[in-house]
């Protein structure tokens, strides 16, 4: 065999393995749906037993919270947060502080996220005292149409406080992007590493 046919053999193999590879990648992103999407209603998950007219201020403070994006407004966005809160992003910026994470948001505001909306489906929210809820969910930033509960790309966790004014705050929140084609591959690999929810 002379040196060009081996080359071609090798460039022919890994042209057939980067196509199997991509065919196996779109697969497992193409059936990685999530079953528990949540409400797009905050209020649906308040638990029984909670104080409800908490529950519905908690609800108010998210509300709130997607107004003020959606007007592109970072002083209103800021003011929903505790003086000492944290804010990490999905691609793992850590804003320390109300006056970080509304500077941050002025900047993103005016350039990446300039113009877009917020969509959120709720999870769940657990009272952990009078004065302190965890509240879980999933979400996105979008431009046009709203996008459908189930195709929410973000996984997100704020911890609010009954802030000293009686106003719940946030005080901590954490947002995640989902990885379909990894989390996929994981649950199939072993099968037991699939929260209950989606087995």
């Amino acid at each position: 065999m002379n040196r060009r046919t081996v080359r071609r053999a090798a460039l022919v193999t890994a042209a057939v393995a980067a196509a199997g590879a991509a065919a196996g990648y779109f697969w497992l992103d193409a059936t990685s749906a999530v079953h528990r999407t949540g409400t797009p209603h905050c209020a649906d998950v308040i638990p029984a037993g909670a104080d409800r007219a908490d529950g519905e201020a908690v609800c108010a403070t998210l509300d709130a919270l997607t107004a003020a994006w959606g007007r592109g407004d970072a002083d209103a966005y800021g003011r929903l947060f505790t003086d000492d809160a944290t804010y990490t992003t999905y691609i793992g910026s850590h804003y320390e502080g109300r006056a970080d994470i509304t500077e941050g948001h002025r900047a993103l505001f005016r350039d990446f996220v300039k113009g877009t909306e917020l969509a959120a489906g709720y999870l769940d929210m657990r009272f952990l005292g009078k004065d302190v809820v965890v509240l879980t969910g999933r979400g996105d930033d979008y431009s046009g149409s709203r996008p459908a509960l189930g195709e929410l790309s973000k996984v997100q966790t704020y911890t609010l406080v009954r802030d000293t004014d009686g106003v719940w705050r946030i005080a901590a929140f954490h947002n995640t992007r989902r990885q379909n084609a990894m989390e996929r591959f994981s649950f199939l690999y072993s099968p037991a590493t699939a929260p209950k929810a989606e087995r």
